[in-house]
């Protein structure tokens, strides 16, 4: 081995090492985060899966009477928390349940180890029969928009209208991927990433779903990185990511768009760089004739995750439409 080869290579042990010093993140237990994150009204239950048993942790908000609750979906590598702007006000009139989604947030990861869309569905369903509801609205952003209109195609009767927020399912092309989705993708560093976790990672890719960067507080990226540690959460993201690869422009999605006939709003950020609004009008021109027409909003200013980065705005937005489904 030349010289030079040697060196490169003692170099490179010495980064490595270095890089495992600085950044080295074990997994934590969910007893260590639940003081942090799952105060009242958190509450966790276990909801039959087949033959599985999965743990979720929710929240049930607002007043009991109310005859059309709503179902609020986070995306990939988020939590239920993101919709603590639209339930602070949503919960004065309206009873608002949200749910960490298999994978991440406090629930962790999938007790049969699928993530699949499929199994998506399966788990709302089995979340709405655990809480004994029939009929209710669903918002979502991002993978929890795929999974709430997936929800509605394979369970029409179960949801009664949609509030899509930048949501997945139909093929795009990212014109910016967060470097924590990418490193997922790539095996060296999704499996380093089981072992470190750089916050500065984390906070760049949280600041790349948002349009405006400066909007990402310490606070948040507390957040997005304790709930990254939860155990299990990270080999999750990877098989996640792996899944959603193998779905990626599957027909079923397609065709599961067109047989929808829920009344349906899509909100999408303006500056949206993960699922750049162009890819927003393919969602109205495939809604077939006979179903009602879906309506789209752009928010100027906003990114991906519009419901984060700007409640007040992005609830201003989906508010009338929500008030008028019964």
């Amino acid at each position: 081995m030349s010289a030079w080869l040697i060196r490169l290579v003692g170099v490179l042990l010495l980064a490595l090492a270095a890089s495992v010093a600085a950044f080295k993140a074990l997994d934590r237990p969910l007893e260590s985060l639940v003081h942090r994150w799952a105060p009242p009204p958190s509450q966790f239950s276990e909801l039959r899966l087949g033959s599985e048993r999965q743990l979720a942790h929710w929240r049930d908000e607002g007043p009991r009477e109310d005859a059309l609750p709503i179902l609020l979906l986070h995306g990939t590598s988020d939590s239920l928390h993101t919709w603590d702007g639209w339930v602070a006000e949503l919960a004065k009139t309206r009873r608002v349940l949200r749910v960490d989604l298999p994978g991440f947030g406090l629930t962790g990861p999938a007790a049969d180890g699928d993530y699949r869309m499929a199994a998506y569905v399966r788990f709302v369903k089995a979340f709405l029969d655990d809480r004994g509801l029939q009929r209710v609205m669903i918002a979502g952003n991002s993978l929890g928009g795929e999974t709430a209109w997936m929800t509605a195609a394979t369970h029409p009767e179960r949801v009664a209208g949609l509030v899509l927020l930048d949501p997945a399912g139909l093929p795009f092309e990212p014109d910016v991927l967060p470097l924590g989705f990418a490193a997922s993708r790539f095996g060296p560093t999704a499996w380093l990433s089981r072992f470190l976790l750089p916050r500065p990672l984390v906070r760049h890719s949280v600041e790349q779903v948002f349009a405006r960067p400066e909007r990402v507080n310490n606070a948040l990226v507390d957040r997005f990185f304790e709930m990254a540690l939860r155990e299990g959460n990270r080999e999750a993201l990877g098989r996640r990511v792996t899944a959603l690869m193998s779905e990626r422009g599957a027909p079923f999605y397609v065709e599961a768009w067109r047989s929808l006939r829920t009344p349906t709003l899509l909100i999408w950020g303006e500056q949206d760089r993960l699922i750049p609004p162009r890819y927003a009008q393919q969602y109205l021109d495939l809604r077939a004739p006979d179903a009602p027409a879906a309506t789209l909003k752009i928010l100027p200013g906003l990114g991906h995750v519009p419901q984060l980065e700007d409640p007040q705005a992005s609830l201003a937005a989906a508010r009338p439409f929500i008030d008028a489904i019964r």
